[in-house]
């Protein structure tokens, strides 16, 4: 498998879910799958076939996250020398300059990417317009909706 980029924060953050599916998650299902045995004949039983699909779920995720984890590129922003251009793990405000909204942007891996936190992926059409570039400068991001002109106003590493 090749490198998968993540953040230290976003590390972090799939290690402690990591951590909690093993330690807690797992658990309750193999004692939810136990009680649901002790109630007799399985081939009727809902709570063991509920038990088992969640099992397979909880196990199907560990095994997703070990492997990212395993195969993962930390990068920490703060200590990138980028020397005031967007990169991987740069935060980004921008203005649209057809409506003037502004909004903020952490650029991450494809596994971190959350629009509701604010955190783009890599891949999307916006971060590849604004990699490489430099505040003040005016990009065009082509979207399903059309050609949208940004500006760049800040760049932080964070």
């Amino acid at each position: 498998m090749s490198a998968i980029p993540l953040t230290a924060q976003g590390a972090q953050r799939l290690q402690v879910e990591l951590h909690r599916l093993k330690t807690v998650e797992r658990p309750d299902v193999i004692n939810a799958i136990a009680e649901a045995r002790a109630q007799g004949d399985l081939s009727e039983n809902a709570e063991y076939d509920a038990a088992r699909e969640r099992q397979g779920f909880i196990e199907g995720r560990i095994s997703e996250l070990e492997g990212t984890l395993s195969n993962a590129q930390i990068i920490e922003p703060a200590t990138l020398d980028a020397e005031g251009r967007i990169v991987f793990g740069a935060t980004v405000e921008i203005e649209e300059l057809e409506s003037g909204t502004t909004v903020t942007y952490q650029i991450v891996g494809d596994v971190e990417a959350d629009i509701r936190a604010n955190k783009i992926s890599i891949s999307s059409p916006v971060a590849r317009a604004l990699i490489g570039k430099s505040a003040g400068d005016v990009v065009e991001v082509k979207a399903p909706a059309g050609i949208r002109e940004y500006e760049i106003l800040t760049i932080n590493y964070v």
